[in-house]
């Protein structure tokens, strides 16, 4: 069996202040953004998408992340915890961020740019979707560094089945790499291979939302589930896997939407 390297959170310190691998997963999802984003509007032919309207993009997108993936977490999986402790709510150095509320944040944030910049919220999130798992990746590596979200008990005949030493000494699903393969390389490269080509409006989006509730609920079957607001409703289900389900036939209604506009249609200009 493996155990986990009980990595030091902090990467470096500068004088009082303390830089934590966690932080910077964030920074390389945000850095990969910035270096995918004009290569996808290139690929696409959509000089609409300039250098200034990207990095305005990427700081709406920032707010939406971070401000969303927050709250999520506060409001879905430890309304109690918080209420007890407001202070850490603003303590995310300390991990602690829902996907499911970051998607949220983010939603809102794409639709206040689309306003602003008049453009339609499809073009915007279509062109947006493919370039997000990448960073879902990079979050999910912080998890592992920090030694949190650990996996449920594996057959110690796992090759890669791991201890985490903080936890216990049973051998676990390391979930964290289960999801930043899944979240991270295999949805990216789905996204990525789909959007190279226009489709109708909405399409690429509900290809996200479908792809990423499928893959999160199969990793949540190797996670130990979070505590949370929907865990009542049935102890089979985390409520991760709830929102996941959600997530999934938001996606596959959006989809039998977008089958109503005739195929030629370019996403990119339609609103």
């Amino acid at each position: 069996m493996l155990v986990h390297p009980q990595f030091d959170p902090i990467a470096f310190s500068l004088g009082p202040l303390s830089v934590r691998w966690y932080g910077l997963m964030y920074l390389a999802g945000f850095l990969a953004f910035l270096w995918l984003a004009p290569r996808h509007a290139r690929r696409l032919g959509d000089g609409r998408w300039t250098r200034e309207r990207l990095d305005a993009l990427l700081f709406y997108g920032v707010l939406g992340v971070v401000l969303g993936g927050r709250l999520g977490e506060v409001l879905f999986y430890q309304p109690a915890y918080y209420l007890s402790h407001p202070l850490e709510i603003f303590a995310i150095w300390h991990g602690g961020m829902s996907f499911h509320g970051g998607l949220i944040g983010v939603i809102l944030a794409m639709a206040l740019f689309a306003r602003r910049e008049g453009m339609g919220f499809w073009q915007v999130a279509d062109f947006v979707a493919p370039l997000v798992p990448p960073g879902l990746g990079f979050g999910r590596l912080g998890n592992f560094i920090n030694g949190e979200l650990w996996g449920r008990p594996a057959p110690e005949s796992l090759p890669w089945a791991m201890v985490y030493p903080q936890v216990d000494t049973l051998p676990r699903h390391p979930s964290q790499l289960y999801e930043a393969f899944g979240e991270g390389a295999l949805l990216f490269a789905l996204l990525w291979w789909y959007a190279a080509h226009p489709r109708p409006a909405g399409r690429v989006s509900a290809v996200f939302l479908m792809g990423y509730g499928a893959i999160r609920f199969v990793c949540e079957l190797f996670r130990t589930p979070d505590p949370g607001i929907l865990s009542w409703l049935t102890p089979a289900l985390s409520t991760a896997q709830w929102l996941s389900l959600a997530m999934l036939l938001a996606g596959a209604v959006l989809y039998r939407q977008t089958r109503r506009i005739p195929s030629s249609v370019d996403a990119r200009t339609n609103p």
